[in-house]
């Protein structure tokens, strides 16, 4: 794809991606599953969570917290985002993560995940702003 060319799949395609499956098999793997994570989960994860109202702040803190106290602590925590309907999404994917991070370092890629999908928010909802929408 040339660097200035659209990408190709809409948000309501994005928003359709299976992060928890995803998880499963991107945590514990390098390659083309892990890409596939950090790219299009990461996308479909902001599309989803932007539609929400999610700010990125929150997204980048629950990060912080799962990088200070792991992946199944952050998932049993009573509210996760600000919203009931956010929070139960996110802790369906952090329940899958749970299930096949190793301690600490999957932690650790969980958290930059999470500090992926809020910088990815963040861009959305600039562009959002320069087109006046």
């Amino acid at each position: 794809m040339n660097p200035v060319e659209r990408p190709q799949k809409t948000d309501d395609e994005s928003a359709r991606v299976d992060v928890a499956m995803l998880f499963r098999y991107g945590l514990g793997a390098h390659g083309p599953h892990r890409a596939a994570l950090f790219g299009e989960g990461a996308v479909g994860a902001a599309v989803l969570l932007d539609r929400m109202g999610v700010l990125p702040r929150s997204v980048a803190f629950l990060g912080k917290t799962v990088r200070a106290g792991g992946v199944g602590y952050a998932a049993r925590l009573p509210e996760l985002l600000p919203g009931r309907e956010a929070t139960e999404l996110v802790r369906g994917w952090l329940e899958s993560a749970a299930q096949v991070a190793q301690p600490v370092e999957g932690d650790e890629v969980v958290a930059r995940w999470l500090e992926s999908v809020a910088e990815l928010i963040g861009l959305r909802r600039t562009a959002r702003e320069r087109v006046g929408r």
